[in-house]
């Protein structure tokens, strides 16, 4: 058989090391399945003398399994003449594979070692095993060394921004308040890279490549980088370190790919974020989140927590390690600084993004932005002025949380626009739409999941879309399907919206079609949401076209105003 899933070279700072490193999914059926006698003959050739495998297909076997693989890494590097390497090995979800690491400096010879592992179990079953072994490490050792890793050393301050939720906004928004200070600010996330405001490559850059297109760009005086599970993952992080670290939150989001199957884990691949802040540097932490706050332990870097709470014990107890905090006192966002008076920056309702405090994810957004935008060293006046000047808009931040007002019948209907990609980001949508609607009106969902999404999280969508509106529609992104079908999606959006009483659903192709479809049925006053990630352009120009403009601060201040009414 072959025991080898998948070998993956990981360029930068990694889940299992801060630095370069192979990862290696490796099928150990031969280990769990192996005679008592095969297993102990196994365990004395990597060294193993004193060990009970435990029966064939047993919990102790796995367990078994996973420290023979790492003394078995170790045998055959130091047999190939490598020694003290770290290894680490881990279960995944599936009990017959196993995953293990070890970092790297020349990848054509650490790629023989991974590749060396996986044909030494091929042989366990055999005769030849304890040969086998020994060829493995030959093997390694007249492997050419081949290239170092390509991670970069930044030469520039750089903001690193993690998270579930919120990251896109709050990159944005950090990069806005640099270039309200003057400087030269390139920042990289799921939409592209953009240097001093300018979009230069379009795609998703929420990876190494994306940071490392922002440091290449000779006049750059800040990179802000914003910093997707999947690219930690799947390349590693292509920095060395950051300067400033933001972990937003972290809510289910993604499981099931890449091993990541819970929350803990997805929480722990975030960390390695604040991991590599240099220990002069800040890690921004959200004071709410126990699994964020829970990164202080794993940072180097110097707390500085986020809450919208004064109270918060977290911010207490940073506090009293020498941190700082940002939170809200008496409706301004302020600054807390052990033995020092609270410093207020602005009011909330002078923060367009923040819908005079009604929006409690950019709230959020809005203190950690102001809190990384301080610890890189940009004054607070720029801050200020940078909160105060970025706007929800298609110009400031494209796709999230941006509002329209529509003309209908001589008044008019609010359309608010966002990626809300999972459970938190549609509850934060939900909650925006009902606070700019007017007594009386009502809110209309366009509701949509992406393909690579749990059956249990897009099940979830549809509960929490048809509970939180009045009318339903279903609009799909045929672009977004990712190995599933339309109707896959559809029936299980449906599954989760027939558990709270709504069947009554329409069904759109598009996510402009359903747009459409709601506006059409829609009265005055009434709120019209899109969980809008394929055609974001051509819903702009569909807006536009009849006649809908974007809101101003004003405008959006206006409306709930008269929502509370």
């Amino acid at each position: 058989m072959n025991s080898l899933v998948e070998l993956r070279v990981l360029e930068g700072p990694n889940l299992y090391f801060p630095r370069a490193a192979i990862k290696l999914t490796l099928d150990v059926t031969t280990i769990v399945e192996a005679s008592d006698e095969t297993a102990l003959r196994f365990a004395r050739r990597i060294g193993l003398r004193s060990t009970r495998p435990g029966a064939p297909g047993s919990g102790f076997r796995q367990r078994f399994a996973m420290r023979a693989v790492e003394r078995l890494v170790r045998a055959i590097a130091a047999e190939s003449g490598t020694t003290r390497l770290a290894v680490r090995v881990r279960p995944t979800s599936d009990p017959d594979r196993l995953v293990v690491a070890f970092p790297w400096r020349h990848r054509g010879r650490a790629e023989s070692l991974g590749r060396a592992v996986a044909d030494a179990l091929d042989a366990l079953p055999t005769p030849d095993l304890e040969a086998a072994v020994s060829a493995a490490a030959e093997t390694v050792a007249a492997a050419e060394p081949g290239d170092g890793p390509t991670t970069l050393t930044p030469r520039v301050p750089v903001v690193a921004v993690t998270g579930t939720n919120g990251k896109t906004t709050t990159s944005r928004m950090i990069a806005h308040i640099a270039r309200a200070h003057g400087l030269l600010t390139g920042w990289s996330n799921t939409d592209g890279v953009y240097i001093d405001g300018e979009l230069v490559e379009a795609g998703d850059y929420s990876g190494p490549s994306g940071a490392g297109r922002v440091l290449a760009h000779p006049q750059v005086q800040l990179a802000v980088t914003e910093t997707a599970r999947g690219g930690i993952l799947l390349k590693g992080i292509g920095l060395r370190h950051n300067d400033v670290s933001v972990v937003t939150n972290v809510t289910a989001d993604h499981l099931g790919l890449q091993g990541i199957d819970t929350v803990d884990q997805l929480a722990e691949v975030k960390s390695v974020v604040p991991q590599i802040t240099r220990k002069d540097g800040w890690a921004v932490l959200n004071a709410d989140d126990p699994r964020v706050l829970a990164m202080r332990s794993v940072t180097k870097a110097r707390p500085w927590v986020f809450s919208r709470d004064p109270d918060s014990p977290a911010i207490r107890e940073v506090l009293g390690s020498g941190g700082r905090a940002t939170t809200v006192i008496d409706g301004w966002v302020t600054v807390l600084r052990p033995g020092a008076d609270p410093e207020p920056l602005v009011e909330l309702v002078d923060v367009p993004m923040t819908l005079a405090g009604l929006s409690r994810f950019n709230v959020e957004n809005s203190l950690a932005a102001t809190s990384a935008a301080l610890a890189i060293g940009l004054p607070a006046e720029a801050v200020v002025e940078g909160l105060r000047s970025f706007l929800p808009d298609a110009e400031h931040n494209p796709g999230r949380m941006n509002f329209f007002t529509l003309p209908v019948d001589g008044d008019h209907l609010s359309v608010v626009m966002d990626l809300a990609h999972n459970e938190a980001g549609l509850e934060a949508l939900l909650e925006i739409m009902g606070g700019v609607r007017r007594p009386g009106a009502r809110l209309l969902l366009g509701l949509g999941a992406v393909g690579d999404r749990t059956d249990e999280l897009i099940d979830a969508l549809g509960e929490i879309g048809a509970k939180g509106s009045d009318v339903v529609a279903i609009g799909h992104k045929e672009h977004y399907l990712r190995g599933r079908t339309m109707d896959e999606i559809d029936q299980l959006l449906r599954a989760g919206a027939a558990r709270v009483g709504v069947e009554d659903i329409e069904t759109h192709r598009t996510e402009v079609d359903c747009l459409a479809a709601l506006v059409a049925q829609a009265r005055p006053g009434d709120v019209v949401g899109l969980m809008c990630h394929a055609e974001r352009e051509e819903v702009y120009d569909w807006i536009a076209s009849h006649g809908g403009t974007p809101d101003t601060p004003e405008q959006l201040a206006a409306k709930v105003r008269a929502a509370s009414v």
